[in-house]
Parts: C-alpha cells; sequence; structure tokens
C-alpha cells in the first residue's frame, strides 16, 4: 500500500513539474503572459483605427455635407443611454438637447458625470465630438461610458449636424481648403516658366543681346556712318 502511494504521489509530482516546465517555455516562445497586438487584425473592431490609415475629410467638408435625418437613424444606437429632446430626462447618459459648444462634463444638470469628463476641460467643440464619437475611452480614459463609438467619419458628422439642430450650437466650421494646384507652365529644369505677356528678365534680355546680329551687305547703306 505504501508502495503504491509513493508511486502515485511521485508520478504526480512529475507530472506537475512537467507542466510547470511547459508553461514557461510556452510563455518565452508565444508570449501568453504578454498579450500583443496581431500585425494583420483578422476583422475591424468598431470605434478602432488601424495605425498609419490614412486621414479622411475635414470636420468642415464632413459637415457641410452631413444630413441631420441620417444622424437621426444613427442616433437610435444612442437612446438607451440618453434623451435629446427638450427638457427630456436624464438615463444612463445625460439628457443632449442643446449640448453643441456647451462645457464638456458640466451641462446636464443633475447628472452625475464621471470625473473623466467632468475633469476634462474645454467644451463640446465639433472637433472633440467627432474624436467622442470615434473612441469615448480614447478620448476620455475611465470615462463610464461603454459604447465602442462610430468607425464611419459621415455617421459622426451626420449624428453631430442631428445633435446641432436639436439645440443649435455654433456655426458649422467651413470645409478646409484645398491645395494648390501645381503650375502646370514649368520650366525644363522644373522652374516655373514665363508667364505669357511678362518682359523679360536681365539674364534672358543678355542672352538676347549675345546672339549674332545681321551683318549689312556690301549694296546697304550702314546708317551709323551717315
Amino acid at each position: 500500500m505504501t508502495d503504491r502511494f509513493n508511486t502515485i504521489a511521485g508520478w504526480t509530482l512529475a507530472a506537475g513539474i512537467v507542466a510547470l516546465g511547459l508553461s514557461a517555455v510556452s510563455s518565452r516562445i508565444f508570449h501568453a503572459d504578454r498579450p500583443e497586438r496581431p500585425e494583420e487584425m483578422g476583422y475591424p473592431i468598431e470605434g478602432v483605427v488601424e495605425e498609419g490609415a490614412e486621414a479622411g475629410p475635414d470636420i468642415g467638408t464632413l459637415l457641410a455635407a452631413a444630413d441631420p435625418a441620417a444622424g437621426e437613424k444613427v442616433f437610435a444606437k444612442c437612446v438607451s443611454c440618453h434623451s435629446i429632446e427638450q427638457g427630456g430626462a436624464n438615463g444612463i447618459g445625460p439628457n443632449l438637447y442643446g449640448v453643441v459648444g456647451k462645457p464638456i462634463g458640466k451641462f446636464a444638470a443633475g447628472f452625475a458625470y464621471s470625473s473623466a469628463l467632468a475633469d476634462l476641460g474645454g467644451e463640446w467643440s465639433y472637433e472633440n465630438l467627432d474624436k467622442w464619437l470615434a473612441n469615448p475611452r480614447g478620448f476620455a480614459p475611465g470615462t463610464k461610458m461603454s459604447f465602442a463609438g462610430l468607425s464611419s467619419p459621415e455617421d459622426r458628422a451626420n449624428v453631430i449636424a442631428y445633435m446641432h439642430a436639436n439645440g443649435g450650437g455654433p456655426a458649422f466650421p467651413a470645409p478646409a481648403a484645398p491645395a494648390a494646384a501645381a503650375d502646370s507652365a514649368a520650366g525644363p529644369d522644373g522652374a516655373p516658366g514665363a508667364v505669357e505677356g511678362a518682359e523679360a528678365q536681365d539674364a534672358e534680355a543678355a542672352g538676347a543681346m549675345s546672339m549674332d546680329q545681321p551683318v549689312p551687305g556690301e549694296n546697304q547703306t550702314n546708317p551709323v556712318g551717315e
């Protein structure tokens, strides 16, 4: 009986040592204790912008084309926590009527904002609203809001236009000016070419004077000698 017990205990101890060793080896090889972001995401996560992604249109351009009616449909994702009607009650989140342009974390009376928002400072500008709707926890780490965010810039602009339609706010920012077009009349060395009708520069005039001049023939009268 004692020998059998010792055998079982020995095998159990050996199995524990093997399991511990395998765990240590796997943590070194696969970094099991330090999860890492994969180089290529298997599927997109709402509200997460991939590294290296090109910046989209500016907020002024997006708002110029925004549709409040489309924003109302997207806002349907928010009604479980927020009301937006004038005089609406606070829910899990504050009432949002007239919030555009107001101080962050201090607008809705009687609502207990998290310190992440109450201490953030600033106001709900269109730029801040866009960042907040894209990634609430990235904009205000520690916020109690659990919504992952809206990955589509057009959806965010439509929601902001809908919020503006419910309570007003500052005028929409003007769209960013397009980049200046490159001069198509560049010279052979890449410098801007001559403009039609413009006077010749000193270098061009000197070059013209250095060109061979016609020599009077034998039968031509030299006006200088008159």
